[in-house]
């Protein structure tokens, strides 16, 4: 399963070449390549995926995106699941 998620680009740069970004996964932060939005700006939101920022959202769609992500996260927590989703040890 493949999974995209929101991030908010904060700076902008070029690297070999490339236009790259620093973006901020709600405290988070990571190195991303912005080669498939060259329309991005520092402010946007996007979804990044291994890396690569496949398209912009707007920061209300990221927001949505990222309270379902932690309603996932919490819905393991409460059934006792880890992080990859397999049950803790009791």
């Amino acid at each position: 399963m493949c999974l995209g998620v929101p991030a908010k680009i904060i700076e902008m740069y070029e690297k070999n070449g490339m236009q790259m970004a620093r973006v901020d996964f709600g405290g988070v932060e990571r190195e991303t390549c912005l080669a498939y939005v060259p329309e991005a700006k520092v402010g946007d939101y996007c979804i990044v995926h291994v890396g690569f920022a496949l398209n912009l959202v707007s920061e209300e769609e990221a927001n949505e995106t990222m309270a379902l992500l932690k309603e996932i996260s919490d819905l393991g927590s409460e059934l006792g699941l880890d992080a990859d989703g397999m049950p803790t040890a009791v």
